[in-house]
């Protein structure tokens, strides 16, 4: 029996915890991916980010990354979990864990997610900068 987990949380992302939820004794290769909050993007320095979703939409968007990565990839547990709220650089944001007989399959059924939930999932992220001026990082850009 295949497992998925699916979570938005304004709560600290239990990475441990996570990759266990993704083992299998039916995969070889478990590949976790941690998104954390970067100091310096494009040489302006972070002070920190505020993730906001709808979280509904976010849900169902997240549920459909993981029936196609299914659908293309024979994985067999998933776990993706992304933080909202504020968040300060060192923080992680997003963790995906996924889970496939082989490490091929793992790594790049892993980054398919990773490159959709960024591209697709309604989660808006917030820059504050060090300056004090803020920008607002909408899903696609």
């Amino acid at each position: 029996m295949t497992d998925s987990h699916i979570e938005l949380t304004h709560d600290e992302i239990d990475y441990p915890a996570l990759t266990e939820r993704a083992r299998s004794t039916k995969s070889g290769a478990v590949v976790l991916f941690l998104g954390t909050v970067r100091e310096f993007t494009h040489g302006r320095q972070t002070t920190s980010l505020v993730y906001e979703a709808y979280p509904e939409m976010a849900r169902a968007k997240l549920a459909e990354l993981d029936q196609e990565a299914r659908d293309k990839w024979p994985v067999d547990n998933l776990a993706i979990v992304h933080r909202l709220g504020p968040l300060q650089p060192g923080d992680l944001a997003v963790a995906v864990a996924v889970s496939c007989p082989h490490r091929k399959d793992a790594f790049e059924a892993g980054q398919f997610l990773m490159d959709r939930i960024k591209e697709v999932v309604p989660i808006w992220k917030q820059e504050n900068w060090a300056d004090g001026s803020t920008e607002w990082v909408h899903p696609g850009t």
